[in-house]
């Protein structure tokens, strides 16, 4: 008989490990509810060219991103070049293991794009669509700011080494190394955009760490199947945290053989759903403190790391002194994925965690209006 597994929201409840044993068995499942580097000016990339390279950028997201293209639309029109250009570099990124034949070229691509933010934000860069736009992107925050806003090269080159790991499916080794994943890819996105807003603030970025990293843990999740049985002669590999595996009794070779019928995949997968859900539950009961006129009720474990110092005011975020609540009020349309993360876990709740559901790597219709309302009502 098939068991039935629900998600129950907490809202008070913060990211959590797991701990508790019973956990494993067949039951009721449920949620528990770098240096900065000064942009120079860009000589010889002319009009038609970045328009050329954000139709490019548009294109590729639209493509391959669409969570991300729909979201696009909450982003300040300010910055939505430099988020188109970043969400390409991120596709790009993500899409070298499967377009190439080995780790070894895997590895020389990435150099490539390493190469290329280093040029790029020297101000001279490639003739490369992403690299065009992206220049120009922030080129034009240099100007709009005088020079006093930065795009972090550390943050940029952290992306890229983050994705080494993908060449060769290293395993996690536990859920703490698949959360530090995802603070180096997807949070690390919601940080570089910010920063083109620009805005520096401790409170934000407290924000987009937890949910980059549940939309980084869901991105991991929503992958299993595709990395698990790629196309020949690529091998699979099984993309779970090993700890989360042991303890649930998944063993990679039983996932080759039956899918989704292994023995306590649908409980690993439980279990690694959970701690996204639970990095959401966090921002969101955040914003509540915000609003009841409290802090945000824990401190920003990245705070003093590289991008995330702190110590002076910014004088080119606003005119004005804000709060920690109209700063995130200011940057809302950056924290939408967690809108369509969320609608993604649930979806993943109604498949019963069975994570080889076709369904799972469908685009959701309902994202466009619940981004609206959520972004209207300032509410995650």
């Amino acid at each position: 008989m098939s068991v039935q597994r629900r998600l129950i929201y907490f809202g008070s409840r913060e990211v959590c490990s797991f701990g508790c044993q019973g956990a494993w068995r067949s039951q009721r499942r449920s949620f528990s509810s770098s240096t900065p580097v000064a942009a120079a000016p860009i000589y010889g990339a002319a009009e038609e060219e970045v328009q050329a390279a954000r139709k490019y950028c548009t294109a590729l997201v639209s493509k391959y991103d669409r969570p991300s293209y729909t979201l696009s639309t909450f982003i300040p029109p300010q910055t939505q070049s430099f988020y188109l250009a970043l969400r390409a570099l991120n596709i790009s990124l993500s899409t070298i293991p499967d377009t190439t034949s080995s780790p070894t070229i895997g590895l020389m691509r990435l150099q490539f794009w390493r190469d290329t933010v280093t040029k790029t934000l020297a101000g001279s860069p490639p003739k490369e669509p992403v690299a065009i736009l992206l220049g120009s992107a922030v080129a034009e925050l240099d100007a709009r700011t005088n020079g006093r806003a930065r795009i972090s090269k550390g943050w940029l080159l952290r992306m890229i080494n983050a994705r080494e790991q993908t060449l060769t499916n290293d395993p996690y080794p536990n859920i703490a190394a698949l959360e530090s994943y995802a603070e180096n890819t997807y949070s690390t996105l919601l940080y570089l955009t910010l920063s083109a807003m620009p805005m520096t603030s401790v409170t934000a970025d407290h924000f987009a760490s937890h949910i980059g990293k549940a939309a980084g843990i869901a991105a991991v999740l929503r992958g299993l199947p595709l990395v698990a049985f790629p196309q020949p002669p690529k091998q699979g590999a099984v993309m779970l945290p090993l700890d989360i595996m042991a303890q649930a009794g998944v063993k990679e070779e039983e996932v080759f053989r039956q899918g989704a019928d292994a023995p306590g995949l649908r409980d690993a997968v439980f279990a690694v759903a959970t701690r996204a859900s639970d990095h959401l539950i966090t921002a969101q009961q955040m914003l509540r403190n915000l609003r009841a006129g409290e802090d945000v009720g824990h401190d920003f474990e990245h705070e003093g790391e590289e991008g995330h110092e702190y110590d002076a005011p910014s004088a080119f975020d606003v005119e004005r002194p804000e709060s920690p609540l109209d700063q995130v009020n200011r940057a809302f349309g950056v924290f939408m994925p967690a809108v369509a993360t969320r609608l993604w876990l649930d979806k993943l709740e109604k498949a019963d965690f069975d994570i080889f559901k076709p369904e799972l790597l469908a685009s959701d219709w309902k994202l466009p209006w619940k981004a609206y309302f959520a972004f209207k009502r300032r509410a995650l």
